[in-house]
């Protein structure tokens, strides 16, 4: 297999929706709390891509195989085992190979931090294989926009961020003989969860701009999303429900000062996001407006994450 046709099977140009909330929950770190472990952070960052990249790649395989429809807008392009005609032996070795390095970068992780990171990482492993895996893959269910939003848009974060602080009591599991003890700051967690909102209602809805683009082949490949459940003009209306709450979220971390004050700059992103939200309104197709659902998540969440970063260097 080419390093093209690895690209394609992996759409490496999507690994954005994983490694910007990775981003932003590090440089929160940083920011908030002051600390940042290099070796923690690469181990992460492995994990993150390769268990992301496999899980694309298991969605284009049965994508591949289970298809009822195999002409169409892009499949022929869009799909790299069709394009480049690559084996199924070498496609499944390398999510194989993906979803081995990802769990022992993982567990490596784990054994430098402590039993936090091996739930959540553990639980996220596993709805990131069952997204797309098993006899009814989250993908083609209703629920697709809450698991990958709360995933990748909040645990992603809150691991980025977990990582580094993992040792100052914000959130503890100890055992004692057969009790548990769990403790946890309540207004760290509030905040990281308020900071994370941006990045579950972007990732939440590049999942449902894709859906609603997708909604006649969804149907005929038996595929019953969340707005074949609730029609299109619902969910174009939670497309722009989910927007606003992000920029709430920020608004009220600025003003209890979490953020630096130059996160306020985000804020002036809402004008181009509200323009791109009126852009897909008028016309949701694959070719022409789902790439606003992503350029939408990008200007939101990577103006957050470098003026995060600012404040760092401020």
């Amino acid at each position: 297999m080419s390093l093209r046709s690895f690209l394609k099977l992996v759409e490496i140009q999507t690994k954005v929706a994983s490694v910007i909330p990775f981003l932003l929950g590090t440089f929160y770190a940083r920011y908030r709390f002051n600390d940042f472990k290099a070796y923690h952070f690469f181990l992460m960052l492995i994990s993150l891509l390769c268990i992301d990249m496999a899980t694309t790649a298991i969605n284009n395989y049965f994508d591949y195989k289970n298809a009822n429809r195999k002409y169409g807008y892009g499949y022929e392009r869009h799909n790299a085992i069709v394009r480049d005609n690559l084996k199924e032996s070498t496609v499944l070795a390398v999510i194989f190979t993906l979803f081995a390095v990802a769990v022992v970068s993982g567990f490596l992780l784990f054994l430098n931090t402590n039993v936090v990171v091996l739930i959540l990482g553990g639980i996220s492993f596993l709805v990131g294989i069952f997204y797309t895996f098993g006899p009814v893959p989250i993908s083609r269910t209703p629920l697709g926009e809450i698991f990958s939003g709360l995933f990748m848009g909040l645990v992603i974060p809150f691991i980025s961020i977990y990582i580094h602080i993992f040792d100052d009591e914000i959130l503890s599991l100890d055992f004692s003989g057969t009790i548990l003890h769990f403790r946890f700051d309540i207004p760290e967690i509030l905040y990281m969860i308020l900071l994370s909102l941006p990045s579950v209602a972007g990732i939440a809805n590049i999942m449902l701009a894709n859906n609603i683009c997708d909604m006649e082949d969804d149907l005929e490949n038996k595929r019953y999303t969340l707005p074949i459940y609730i029609g299109k003009d619902r969910a174009l209306a939670l497309f722009r429900l989910l927007y606003y709450i992000g920029y709430m979220a920020l608004m009220v971390l600025l003003a209890l000062r979490v953020l630096p004050l130059v996160s306020a700059l985000t804020l002036l992103t809402f004008f181009i996001v509200r323009k791109n939200i009126k852009a897909f309104y008028e016309k949701q197709t694959k070719k022409d407006t789902f790439v606003l659902a992503v350029r939408n998540f990008v200007i939101m969440n990577m103006v957050l994450a470098l003026t995060l970063l600012l404040g760092v260097i401020i």
